[in-house]
């Protein structure tokens, strides 16, 4: 039997990482890379993947920069083949590309309420949040069935567990008509991401293939002294989480460590969906 240590490694594997230059994609691939893996960095943006890459490279690591885009079904099958053709396998593929908006002046459209919200920006983050994971395991697979072997992190949100507290996106003193809302694509989208990954489970059962979700809590990234306290105040731990708190849950799921499990969601919220 491996001692526990072993389990956690990742040597001689292939990862893949959408949404690789993002605020958590880029720590996913640092921490895949730390354990052994070769990290194919993909990202919309392919100069800040080829950024993440050569710091992962400075760092003694092996990554590759790939420019993707998740809602075209050509631009994926590239991403996949990439990683097959470097490395000659794919073993881990973590979806962590979405439309997450963020709430600022520069962002309007979380001004709309939901009896007016715009059905161009609905269809667009179906598209990249629930169609985009769609190609990419549909691609990823491949060669995962011909391994006997492959792991799908798909990330998920609290606010696909729970309805958003939009309270906490108030301002004090601000305008009733100024007011901003987690739109509701982003919990009909994340919700979607948890069905998808139990078919994944389910249909691929007795291939070796494993799919499960990770559901991270609010990540602190620059936000506003008053969203903070209201965030905040509505976790058990008291505070937003670190964006280096996930990492440990990544590493569990994509590695052997977690080797009975699929089909699951692990939260790591601070404890919001306790309540």
């Amino acid at each position: 039997m491996d001692d526990i240590f072993s389990k956690f490694s990742l040597k001689g594997q292939t990862a893949v990482v959408t949404g690789g230059a993002g605020l958590l994609g880029k720590e996913f691939c640092r921490t895949l890379s730390q354990a052994g893996a070769s990290v194919i960095v993909s990202d919309l943006d392919k100069k800040l993947a080829a950024d993440v890459a050569n710091e992962i490279h400075s760092e003694g690591g092996n990554a590759i920069p790939c420019g993707v885009n998740v809602t075209d079904p050509d631009s994926v099958k590239a991403m996949v083949n990439l990683a097959v053709e470097k490395t000659g396998r794919l073993d881990i593929l973590v979806c962590s590309a979405a439309m997450d908006p963020k709430f600022d002046s520069s962002h309007p459209g979380h001004f709309n309420t939901f009896e007016d919200y715009p059905l161009k920006q609905w269809q667009d983050a179906l598209n990249v949040n629930l169609t985009g994971l769609f190609l990419c395991a549909q691609a990823a697979v491949k060669p995962m069935i011909q391994q006997n072997y492959g792991v799908i992190i798909n990330i998920c949100s609290t606010y696909g567990l729970v309805g958003p507290d939009q309270r906490i996106y108030e301002k004090e003193g601000q305008d009733p008509s100024q007011r901003q809302y987690k739109p509701v694509f982003y919990s009909v989208t994340k919700s979607g991401v948890l069905g998808l990954t139990k078919y994944l489970a389910t249909y691929y059962m007795g291939t070796g293939i494993r799919a499960n979700c990770l559901t991270p809590g609010g990540i602190y990234n620059g936000n506003d002294d008053e969203f903070v306290k209201h965030y905040s105040a509505r976790t058990v731990i008291g505070r937003m989480a670190q964006r280096d708190e996930m990492n440990g849950a990544i590493l569990f799921l994509a590695s052997k460590a977690s080797s009975y499990m699929t089909g699951s969601n692990l939260v790591v919220d601070g404890g919001w969906t306790a309540w």
